[in-house]
Order: C-alpha cells, then structure tokens, then sequence
C-alpha cells in the first residue's frame, strides 16, 4: 500500500505555564507505510550463510515495564480478571502430568484432553502458555499467588530436565518425535511445542524473577543449538518448511538477555529463507501460508533486527506487516481463514467466502506482539490506530464472561457466533494465547521516550513512571463515553511532554488543561504532544468524538461492515438454532449445521445516520430505521449469540 507522509510542527502557547504543542501530523489515513528503502535488494538477501554479529538497533519508543501500570475497573481489568478465574481453576499438578510421564517420574493427576492429551503430539504447548501467564499475572497486577504456582512448575520441570538427562531437552513428549521431523516424516509441531514451554521459562526469568527458569530455558537452548547445528543447511531449510513455531526469537530473546551470542546462532538456522527472502524483496507471497505458524517467525526477525541492526531483517518484518495489516486484514483487526492466507493480497472478499472459519486469534495476538515492535522502531501514531482496532474488537471479544473461556476463530460470516474452548478438554493454541493476552492487557497503554511519555491507549489505568517522578491516573469509560482524562499525580519540576494520541477515527478531537481548552490540534494519525511544567493534580481532558462510519471489502464495495468510532457493530441475530454442542469444542462456527437467512441491507445511495441510528438503550447501540427491517446493532465484542459484521448493500 503506498502512502505519503507530510510532517511538520505547530507552536500554540499561551495557556497557563506556556505548553508547547508538537503536532506530528500526517495526510493520509494509512497504516504506515514500509521504511523507504530500495524495493529489491541488489542480491538474494538470505543467499549467503549469516553470520551474528552483536549491535543493537535504536528505538524511538520504549515500553514501561509492567509492573509499573496497573489496570482500573473498566471492561480490561473485568477481562483479566474472568482470565484469572479460568488460570486458578486450572491444576498444576495435571499441567505437568505428561511431562513426568514422559521423564519416568510418577503422577497421579487426571490427564487433560484435547491438544493435552497424553497421546497428543502437541501436549506440553499449554504449560508453556500457562507459565508466561503467571509471569504476565504477577507483572501487571502482583498476583503473588500466581507467581507462587508458576516457581513451583519451573521446580517440577528442572526436576523433569534432570531425570531426562538428555543435554537438556525437556518436553512432555519424547525425542522421537524430532527424529521424525529429522526425516521429514508427518509430526505436528514438536518445535512449536517447545518454543512455548521455551518462551513462559523465559517469562518466568523475565517478568518474575526466577532465575531458575532461565537455567532451564538456557538447557533447552543448548540442546537445540546441538541439534539444528548437526544439520547441513540445505537439510535444516528442508526441515523448516514443516514448522518451527517461534523458536528464532525466543533463542534470540535469551542471546540478549544472557549476552550468550552461540544462542543467536542457534535462532538464525531458524531463518526459513524462502519465506523471508521475499519479504525482504517486498513481495507479498503470503498465499497458502499457514498464518499462525509464519507471524512468529516474523515477530523473531523482529528481534533479530533489533539486537543486530542488520536491515534485511528488519525489511522482513517492516513489510510483513504492511502487507497483512493492510491488504489482508478485516474490519475487526484480525487476519486468515481457515488458518492460512488464501488468496492474494487485496482479495479480502473471496478469501471471506472460502470458508467460516476467520481470523484464528493466536493470529490476532501475534499481530499485536509484532506490531508493539515495530511502533518501537518508528513511534508512528497510526501502528496505534490498527491495534487498537485489532484490541478492541477481536481481542475484547474473545473471552467469555465469567467463565474466562476463549474462542479459536472469530468468523465473519454473517449468522455466526462465538465457538468456546471446554474447560479441560481442547487447549487450543489460541486458548493458551488468551490466557497470556488477558494476563497482559495493561502492557501497551503508555510509552516513553527522552523528552516525556505517549498515551496511546484510552484505558483506565495507573502509571508509575518512578524513575522520571511522574505518576498519571487515567479515568474513562471509553468507548462507552467518547473521552479519557489524565490527571498528573507526581511530577518533577522540570518540563517534560505529555504525547496524546489522536487516533485516524476521531474526527474533531479536542484538549482541555485544567478546564481551558487548547487552540491546536494534531491531526488523525498522530500525536498532540503538550510541553510544560506539570504540577500535582493538573487535569488533561481529551474529547474523542465518533461517528458512524462503513467499510467496505477492498474486491467488492456490495460487501460492507458498520463502525462507530474504533468499534466493529455487529447486527445481534439472536441465539435462532444454537445448542451447547454447536458452541461448545468446536474449533469454529458450523453455519451449515445450524442456516439462517441474513438478509440484505438495501441503503444504496443512503446516509449511514439517516437508516442507523442509536436507540437510546445503552451506549455503543444502534437499530435500524426506515428499511422495512428491524436490526439491532451491537458492538461485536460484547455479542454472545449469532451476529453478522459484513453485509450485503444494495
């Protein structure tokens, strides 16, 4: 997608403490486009052997640490708190059954089913998951109870690693396995498997402290550096063209960490080169690609990038996510069907018509983690505007109340409806990236850099920036109510910038500072940045207002979809022909099992507000008028029964 960027800055002063207002605008409403570079490298980029050498890359952006945001009652902190029900439901003891059996030690505990079934060849993938969010628990909400039960699983698998003594391989299932993979015979997904058990060990080191944790990931990597290097490359390139999961960043997450450089060489014989190279090439070959298994290994060029500076893996991941986010993406934010890329870029609607299985949501949450990176690198406003979307709408809506149950796929096809894990009896791979993703809701809300602090989300929350002497409390009930407000809790006497993101949606957003409104205002896409000398209890009052907007299939504008704002509406269909068996252990909505008609909207040559508008029952809530049809529409992620997004229009 190309687009052009016009940036310049506006001076506006003459509010109390004479504020400074940098508005980095842009003209075009667009995802950002890839860093302008030449489109073909002169050679193969991946031709020849790599070669690792240390130099980390620059960042305009940094995240503050977890812990250092906490979430405020509002639709988030109820989201990770229906996940914090469903992780505490959980055993440990059966998490780690087949890991025990699988190293000769006893266990009585009842086996789990689905994907954890004893005799499931990715068994072990959920404990990984499980471990990563009781790391991600105590972070962003000191859970010690949480912290205690992922220590006490880092002790039992170290028990495990060492009963195996087997230069440090520990998995719930045996070697065989990889000795199949080995001979390119049919396995599913040992690599994948052990990356997860992998990435919640470094979790647990990471965000919690157990240095435990590391010497056990540190012993799963060495047994992989040893396998990967006894290969040839051809053979290896062969090998990974059946999975390898995420196995290059976690290896390269714990070479930085550790400063262990054989690690990162490990994770580059990781690199599948015919999947890369044309990326670098900027050429979109993503079709037939199995998304779930290809986004991580993007997410580990990411950070190859990042702690080598070298740019082809940073063109890698730079158009990636240009092309997904922007030719292969639905309203709702998520991308895929039937778990792979099935068309060409561009071909949304036929891609939408194969199948009623959408938008796999490990896809949806591996998205966000590559585009946290990515905003990292460039600080540009509008990576905010697709996350958001993808945040609000596929991820909101895809925990259960109370229950903390997840869904697999969120289908667009009209007459759908939301497909649920069984407590014990699936363990989807999209059910263990929902107990991460609800277990860290709070770890994109701000930002910083040398001069202040971004508000990118409008969520409410605390923010304790203690080593710049500013705390910030957010309030809002956003989207509910079409505004947030900051108040300065701590701060330092010197100036620093409050950065606010006006997203592309918010048509004519305005600032107050203390009840005084300011004269300036950034553009959609962007940032209004305010310079000044804070003081205890200032007030920053931000109007976000919305508007009802459509949005039509890029191949075919007779197929649309209906926002308000950032929110997807979805028109709420009823609970006509749903059993518990239909909703129930099923990886995705089976229309066909249980048809109804949808039927056409005909607006054609109407204005959205002249046939939609709000029926004052509740926020965020519309009905239909003056179409012989009475519809009632919804915001997607609160819609438990059949809905349809995208319609028909004539």
């Amino acid at each position: 997608m190309e687009s052009h960027r016009l940036n310049r800055r506006l001076f506006v002063a003459g509010l109390a403490g004479s504020p400074v207002l940098l508005a980095q605008q842009s003209v075009v409403q667009d995802p950002p486009p890839p860093s302008k570079r030449p489109p073909i490298h002169e050679q193969p980029p991946f031709e020849e052997p790599l070669a690792f050498q240390r130099k980390d890359a620059a960042r305009r952006v940094k995240p503050f640490l977890m812990s250092q945001v906490r979430l405020l009652p509002g639709p988030f902190q109820q989201s990770a708190e229906w996940n914090r029900a469903y992780m505490n439901w959980l055993g440990v003891d059966r998490l780690l059954h087949n890991f025990r059996l699988n190293a000769g030690l006893p266990s009585t505990a009842e086996p789990l089913g689905g994907w954890e079934a004893p005799k499931s060849e990715l068994r072990g993938h959920f404990t990984g998951h499980y471990l990563s969010a009781c790391a991600l628990r105590w972070a962003s909400a000191g859970d010690a109870e949480m912290k205690a039960r992922g220590d006490d699983m880092v002790s039992e698998l170290a028990s495990c690693q060492a009963k195996l003594d087997a230069g440090g391989y520990l998995s719930a299932f045996p070697t065989e396995l990889f000795d199949r993979l080995d001979q390119r015979k049919g396995v599913w997904a040992p690599f994948y498997t052990v990356h997860k058990i992998m990435a919640g060990l470094f979790d647990m080191y990471r965000h919690a402290g157990n240095k435990q944790a590391l010497a056990v990931a540190g012993g799963m990597a060495d047994w992989a550096d040893r396998w990967t290097a006894s290969k040839t490359e051809p053979h290896m390139q062969e090998i990974l063209k059946s999975e390898y999961g995420g196995m290059n960043e976690v290896l390269y997450n714990l070479a930085a960490e550790t400063g262990e450089d054989k690690w990162a060489r490990a994770g580059d014989r990781f690199s599948k080169k015919a999947f890369f190279t044309p990326l670098a090439q900027r050429r979109d070959e993503l079709r037939n690609l199995h998304a779930n298994t290809h986004i991580p290994q993007v997410i580990g060029a990411a950070r190859r990038y990042e702690i080598s500076s070298d740019p082809r893996f940073r063109d890698v991941a730079d158009f990636f996510w240009s092309t997904v986010a922007g030719a292969r993406t639905y309203a709702t934010g998520g991308s895929s069907n039937a778990e792979a890329w099935l068309t060409d870029p561009g071909h949304l609607s036929l891609e939408w018509k194969a199948s009623t299985h959408h938008q796999e949501c490990c896809c949806a949450y591996n998205m966000l983690k590559l585009t946290r990176h990515l905003y990292e690198w460039k600080g540009d406003a509008r990576y905010f505007d697709y996350y958001e979307r993808n945040l609000l709408n596929h991820r909101l809506g895809g925990i259960q109340p109370e229950t903390g149950h997840s869904i697999y796929f969120l289908s667009m096809a009209p007459g759908a409806w939301k497909t649920l894990n069984t407590p014990d009896k699936t363990f989807w791979c999209c059910t263990g990236s929902a107990l991460e993703e609800y277990a860290k809701l709070n770890d994109s809300i701000y930002y910083q850099d040398g001069e202040g602090i971004y508000v990118n989300l409008f969520i409410a929350s605390e923010l304790d920036a203690r080593e710049r002497g500013i705390r910030l409390r957010q309030d809002t009930r956003f989207p509910d109510e079409p505004r947030t407000a900051l108040t300065v809790a701590e701060t330092p006497s010197s100036a620093w910038t409050m950065r606010l993101r006006v997203p592309q949606w918010a048509s004519h957003a305005a600032v107050k500072i203390n009840g005084r409104q300011l004269e300036g205002m950034a553009e959609g896409g962007s940032y209004l940045s305010v310079e000044r000398v804070w003081k205890r209890g200032d007030r920053v009052e931000m109007e976000l207002p919305m508007r009802l907007t459509s949005e039509a299939m890029p191949d075919d504008p007779t197929v649309q979809a209906f926002l308000y704002g950032p929110i997807v509406l979805a028109g709420d269909l009823g609970a006509q022909g749903l059993t518990e068996s239909l909703i129930r252990d099923r990886q995705g909505p089976e229309t066909a099992r249980a048809p109804m008609e949808v039927p056409t909207l005909k607006v054609s040559g109407k204005e959205l507000t002249e046939w939609l508008r709000p029926d004052g029952s509740a926020p965020l809530e519309f009905r239909t008028s003056a179409l012989g049809q009475d519809l009632a529409f919804r915001p997607l992620n609160r819609l438990w029964q059949r809905f349809a997004v995208y319609w028909n229009v004539a």
